[in-house]
């Protein structure tokens, strides 16, 4: 990728954590990524995330680009070229921004569904609501700044949470070819977290009933970040080993032309990865 370093702040990050039954969630997930468990749970989730002033590296701020976005995550793990490796698989990322719906994919890693963003925010509570393009929902989310967790969490502590999530910081995604991805990994220069108390939380992928059987998955807690200067790294394209049981640094094999996950047959519009359809890194 042209851009493998960019830097910016993270103005706002929310993330909507649900706990979800390993064997549904194995289902979806393309082999060789398996469920990355806590406390015997699957963890899945939505970020939601808002950028300032991200650039490449050594261009100043005021240069930089302001967006919204959103990406649902499940935390996975996998075989590497002989290692055991651990992060995030994105099976859909939202943005409102032209420049990474165009250039995601090509001039850095990622490829996007262009969504519209609706936001209110105070410094005690937060709501956003992102839409397709067809008008229909795909996120929803109201909380409030909370003390502690949900006492229904399977995290026993604030401190437990965002340890498992800082994990999370590398993240791979399909290409337009399979068994092919690309990943990038989030490195936070400073890292603040808040618990947040769900008052609404609806997205189309973890509610969809024949996905996600009833009982499946159920909401977990919500966190907060705010402020956080960071970067991101593009990290090595994956390929799908010749044995099929992990993954490479090295292309092994010819791969097929496919559409991006959510992406109709013959070229139509894409389709909604939701009902109406389908560290490793560290902190600096």
């Amino acid at each position: 990728m042209f851009l493998d370093t960019i830097h910016g702040t993270i103005d706002r990050r929310v993330l909507l954590n649900y706990r979800v039954d390993p064997v549904a969630l194995g289902r979806f997930l393309p082999p060789p990524f398996q469920p990355k468990l806590y406390a015997g749970h699957g963890v899945g989730g939505v970020c939601m995330i808002r950028f300032k002033e991200l650039r490449p590296r050594f261009v100043p701020g005021w240069l930089g680009l302001r967006s919204e976005n959103a990406a649902h995550r499940i935390a996975v793990q996998w075989e590497q070229d002989g290692e055991q490796r651990e992060g995030v698989f994105i099976p859909r990322r939202d943005t409102n921004s032209w420049f990474n719906k165009t250039l995601g994919g090509r001039l850095f890693p990622g490829i996007f569904q262009r969504s519209r963003f609706e936001a209110r925010e105070s410094d005690s509570s937060i709501s956003r609501r992102i839409l397709r393009t067809d008008g229909e929902t795909e996120i929803a989310f109201v909380g409030r700044v909370a003390e502690h967790l949900p006492p229904s969490s399977i995290f026993p502590s604030l401190e437990a949470a965002a340890g498992f999530f800082s994990l999370g910081a590398t993240g791979y995604s399909a290409t337009h070819s399979e068994g092919h991805y690309h990943g990038m990994e989030l490195y936070s220069l400073n890292w603040t977290v808040s618990p947040l108390a769900i008052d609404e939380a609806r997205s189309c992928f973890f509610d969809d009933r024949q996905r996600f059987p009833p009982g499946s998955v159920e909401l977990d807690c919500a966190l907060l970040m705010r402020g956080i200067e960071h970067e991101w790294h593009s990290r090595p394209d994956l390929y799908l080993a010749s044995t099929a049981t992990s993954l490479t640094t090295r292309r092994e094999r010819s791969t097929t032309n496919v559409p991006e996950l959510g992406a109709a047959p013959n070229g139509g519009p894409p389709r909604s990865l939701g009902i109406r359809e389908s560290q490793r890194g560290r902190h600096r």
